[in-house]
């Protein structure tokens, strides 16, 4: 498969950091991009007086409670007489801060970048459900009165309906993450729990139980990249950002397939095409799927094309899955696992496989070598769709 893209430069992730992932951090929102920030660069062997771009991403202003949040967050993140961009694009924020970091690079624009991903979701009251109130058509959807769990609890009863597929299959995906954030030093909520332990969960809409669901988190994430001529002074161990991919979709979701996710399948393909990846389910290694729900991570590993449709609860039951078995998937113990503070959740997933494919995950460390790994993130109203690949 020929690249479609053609660039002049290659870029490398050096250096990444992460915050713990708590329901309420003591820090400021600033506090919480610049302890991210430093540990990543750190870990890059640089100093802000190094770095020649900033990208911030992060969810809506009113989860922090400040308003032009990104000019806010650019004091903590590094961004002070720096050029400074922000990103958002929902719950794909995350992944397309890294994105919105390779293109800086990838383009000539910056030899070195700052990505910083952060949300504080605790100041939101009386809970952050209620920042969504007002993004709903007002003509078409408001009458409805809905929040986003009513709207995941159809597509999960979409998806398991087409499909044959049942609650007990769709629970392994909490029991697997949960237990694998055990090993993550960040996590939130890892804990070894049972299929029963989720199905004896409170019932918030159904299908959905408490057990299904990502907790809500404050946290930060952040990477350094670099053209190639500066990670190679750098490191000996750079984790090259191979293909990339973004997709929106449709934003009238009740005109969209629920059963399949097409905006990922779209921005996989992008992805791979850049990559030069032609059969996903061979070559991809490791993989951190977008789970907020526990559903959402079978929903999208099919279409990533690494799962047919329909196949993927099979492929959990088979152990395919786990962090022993030929395809790991959320070895970092996922947003159900590690919580899932929106941008900097994404931008957790990237990180994961940048310290697998740098074999640096310590407990989180996958059984078997690993050269190419997938982050993807999902966000908005169900229709934005951002992939990245990489590989060291």
């Amino acid at each position: 498969m020929k690249v479609n893209i053609h660039l002049n430069k290659r870029v490398a992730i050096v250096g990444a950091g992460l915050t713990l992932f708590r329901r309420r951090l003591l820090e400021t929102s600033q506090e919480i991009a610049w302890e991210a920030a430093s540990k990543a660069l750190e870990e890059a062997g640089l100093e802000l007086k190094d770095i020649d771009c900033v990208v911030i991403g992060s969810a809506p202003d009113a989860f922090d409670g400040v308003n032009l949040k990104g000019e806010y967050l650019s004091h903590g993140a590094g961004g002070i007489r720096k050029p400074v961009s922000r990103v958002y694009v929902g719950g794909a924020t995350g992944v397309m801060t890294a994105i919105a970091g390779w293109y800086h690079v990838a383009s000539g624009l910056c030899q070195k970048v700052l990505a910083v991903a952060e949300e504080k979701m605790s100041p939101a009251r009386p809970h952050p459900q209620a920042v969504f109130r007002y993004i709903w058509d007002p003509i078409l959807e408001k009458p409805l009165n809905p929040n986003l769990i009513w709207i995941f609890a159809m597509e999960m009863h979409r998806y398991m309906a087409t499909y044959g597929i049942k609650k007990e299959e769709i629970a392994l995906v909490s029991v697997k993450n949960k237990r694998n954030a055990i090993n993550n030093p960040y996590a939130q909520l890892g804990a070894n729990i049972t299929v029963e332990d989720v199905l004896k969960s409170e019932v918030l809409v159904w299908p959905v139980q408490l057990l299904d669901v990502s907790p809500v988190s404050d946290g930060g994430a952040a990477i350094v990249l670099a053209s190639e001529d500066v990670a190679r002074r750098y490191t000996d161990t750079p984790v090259w950002v191979d293909g990339v991919g973004w997709t929106l979709d449709n934003t009238e979701w009740p005109a969209r397939d629920l059963a399949y996710a097409r905006y990922v399948e779209f921005a996989a393909r992008m992805a791979y095409k850049m990559a030069g990846i032609e059969r996903p389910n061979k070559e991809i290694d490791v993989v951190e799927p977008y789970d907020p729900f526990d559903y959402k991570e079978l929903h999208h590993l099919e279409a990533l094309q690494l799962a047919k449709r329909g196949e993927a609860p099979k492929l959990l039951k088979e152990g395919v899955f786990d962090v022993d078995g030929d395809l790991p998937s959320s070895p970092s113990g996922g947003l159900l696992g590690v919580g899932n503070p929106i941008a900097a959740a994404g931008l957790m997933k990237v990180i994961s496989i940048y310290w697998q494919l740098k074999g640096t995950a310590g407990k989180m460390q996958v059984k078997r070598p690993v050269h190419t790994g997938l982050a993807q993130a999902w966000g908005d109203l169900m229709q934005a769709g951002t992939v990245i690949v990489l590989r060291n």
